[in-house]
């Protein structure tokens, strides 16, 4: 693998190294040694139409809920507006911590 620093056109927290044997790309999240929270663009949304703006956050907001609250959109668009608005600066991933960060969900249920 070489060490160069591919970066696509999006911005985001991974750091990127190509594989010589393939040529593609791989990208690491290294939350603990290099916390990108401040600049974090990611959110997610699981099968079940949760929305998640921090993996190591027990932040949500029930997506399906809110499309199911309205004939149109706005309550939809509201719901991820405030969610976004309140993502987190900072995760909880630091877990030799007192106390210990009472996580919900582990990360691969999430997706990340």
């Amino acid at each position: 693998m070489v060490a160069d620093r591919y970066r696509p056109a999006y911005r985001g927290p991974a750091r990127y190294a190509r594989v010589d044997e393939t040529g593609g790309v791989i990208g690491f999240i290294t939350p603990m040694t290099h916390n990108f929270c401040e600049n974090c663009n990611r959110v997610r949304v699981t099968t079940a139409g949760v929305l998640h703006t921090c993996l190591g956050q027990n932040d949500a907001a029930d997506l399906k809920e809110a499309i199911r609250a309205s004939d149109n959109n706005n309550v939809l668009l509201e719901t991820i507006a405030h969610a976004l608005k309140h993502k987190p600066k900072g995760h909880d991933f630091v877990l030799d911590r007192a106390p210990v960060p009472q996580i919900s969900r582990h990360m691969s249920a999430t997706g990340g």
